[in-house]
């Protein structure tokens, strides 16, 4: 397995862990549901190092990203940073990524970890004589504060005001004494923060010296469990459970994120799709009775199966069951009444609008 270099801290601070995207990960600390309510009352630290960076530069880097990406890469501004998608020719999702403008010839893909191989193959399968691609990913680290508190923290590391970083945008600036850190504003977990960028070899100097100031204010370090509990609660998409290859943008609830203003792959496929209607939708979800809901469990009403759970839990914030997952369209109203499939017995929910909390 693969290890981030803050995998040493990991293990000397007690964390229980394991393989994910072939790392050897942080799963828990100190419990999930501690963990969980630490980010949404106070600031958690979240090592995910893992993820991808890839970087593509030159004269046709906008136009070979218009291509390649459903979202309009040329509304973005130097600074800003915009939520995406790399569609395939059947209109699937290869993957869900963030793209970070930094100039007209010069744009940063942040990819889900599991498809860092995929998504650089996939790029790399389209002509771009006019850009260059660099996968970064084994040569960047990242940490993710998260949280409330967890501006009021990074400020005392930052030599520029970063409290006010407004949402989707990133600047470079200093961190704990690195000069060329990226600071961006994404979040995957609604409660605010913030993700640090550095080279592998200023890792350790992030690390101590955001605990150095963290401590005080009851900064914790956070796992991956509490990571998934904290974007389910706030309805945001998993790559592998809510969003694969075989699914559109359009059945995920994406449309936002899919510009059919100009030309890319797949957009065919997706147009015919959204004049005809998905016929499958994702929907969140609450169960009405006690149950937890788990990926691959069977949505069923009047005893037929209509769908299928791709992300389930108990909330730490609302103490019930609540869930996501793809059902045949005529379900995805809110507030119609489904069940979930749980050891062959039908547990009572309800589709709800997201986010849960």
């Amino acid at each position: 397995m693969k290890t981030t270099p803050f995998t040493k801290y990991h293990i000397g601070n007690g964390a229980r862990m394991a393989e994910f995207a072939g790392y050897n990960m942080p799963i828990e600390f100190t419990g999930i549901n501690d963990e969980h309510l630490c980010v949404r009352e106070r600031a958690g630290v979240f090592d995910v190092s893992h993820m991808g960076e890839i970087w593509v530069r030159g004269a046709g880097a906008e136009d070979f990203l218009q291509r390649v990406t459903t979202n309009d890469v040329s509304k973005l501004r130097d600074g800003g940073a915009q939520y995406s998608a790399l569609p395939n020719a059947d209109g699937g999702l290869v993957d869900d990524i963030l793209v970070y403008k930094f100039a007209d010839d010069a744009f940063l893909l942040v990819v889900n970890a599991s498809n860092i191989a995929k998504d650089w193959a996939h790029l790399n399968s389209f002509d771009h004589p006019e850009c260059t691609l660099y996968n970064a990913s084994d040569e960047m680290c990242q940490l993710a504060v998260q949280g409330p508190r967890a501006m009021e923290i990074v400020q005392k590391i930052c030599t520029v005001p970063v409290v006010e970083l407004p949402y989707y945008t990133f600047i470079e600036t200093e961190v704990a004494g690195i000069a060329d850190a990226i600071l961006s504003a994404t979040g995957y977990t609604g409660s605010g923060g913030c993700e640090i960028y550095v080279r592998n070899e200023d890792a350790d100097r992030l690390w101590e010296a955001l605990w150095a100031v963290g401590k005080e204010a009851g900064l914790q370090n956070i796992g991956l469990g509490a990571r998934d509990t904290l974007r389910l609660e706030k309805g945001f998409c998993l790559y592998g459970n809510d969003l694969d290859d075989a699914t559109t943008p359009l059945e995920a609830g994406l449309g936002w994120i899919t510009k059919f203003t100009k030309d890319f792959v797949g957009k065919d496929i997706l147009e015919r799709q959204k004049a005809d209607g998905p016929k499958r939708k994702l929907v969140g979800f609450k169960m009405l009775e006690r149950g937890i809901p788990r990926h691959g469990y069977d949505i069923v009403s009047e005893g037929k199966v209509i769908g299928t759970v791709t992300s389930g839990t108990m909330s730490p914030v609302l103490k019930e069951g609540i869930g996501m997952g793809y059902v045949a369209s005529e379900y995805a109203a809110v507030g119609t009444p489904v069940a979930i499939s749980i050891r062959d017995k039908a547990i009572p929910a309800a589709v709800v609008k997201l986010p849960f909390v």
